[in-house]
């Protein structure tokens, strides 16, 4: 089986930088991620706190073959009702620009579902896009997610609403 050129890793400090920069990156981030600056010194207390990685949410970094870091993932708990049995998973990516359109968001998102399903006794890892993400759409429906439908003006970004496509991933799919 050969090796794939991406895996997800945790956060270790010496990322700390790299990701400081991406944060306020207009580029990496793209009109789909820019939810208004923030601020760089809140990093490294946060990470300090749980390294990014709780049953809560979690950071993932997303690596190649060769040691460059690409892009990063990220997941938060979803509730559908009281209990631990409604929890799902909510994931989102970003990725540099020299690593997109070769299948590595794709792969990313696989994997981060199969860690997910491995790691919590869920059924459901979810994910939404803006509407006019084509990219992002297909990525996930090769990475086994099916669209659901839409949720109408849910997001505020760049002085606007926007609609977004919700898609799932069941375990077992």
């Amino acid at each position: 089986m050969e090796p794939q050129p991406i895996t997800l890793r945790p956060v270790r400090a010496d990322d700390l930088p790299t990701l400081e920069q991406w944060q306020n990156d207009f580029e990496m981030l793209s009109a789909y991620n820019m939810f208004g600056l923030k601020p760089t010194n809140r990093m490294a207390r946060a990470f300090e706190e749980d390294g990014f990685l709780t049953q809560q949410h979690g950071r993932l970094l997303i690596e190649e073959r060769g040691g460059l870091l690409v892009g990063d993932m990220d997941y938060r708990q979803v509730h559908y009702g009281p209990g631990w049995g409604n929890v799902a998973y909510a994931i989102g990516i970003s990725l540099v620009v020299a690593a997109r359109g070769k299948g590595y968001g794709t792969l990313a998102q696989r994997l981060c579902a199969e860690y997910l399903f491995a790691t919590y006794p869920i059924m459901r890892v979810e994910a939404s896009t803006d509407i006019s993400n084509t990219r992002e759409q297909r990525s996930l429906e090769k990475a086994g997610f099916t669209r659901e439908g839409l949720a109408r003006k849910a997001q505020w970004r760049g002085g606007e609403w926007h609609d977004l496509v919700l898609y799932s991933k069941l375990r077992g799919e």
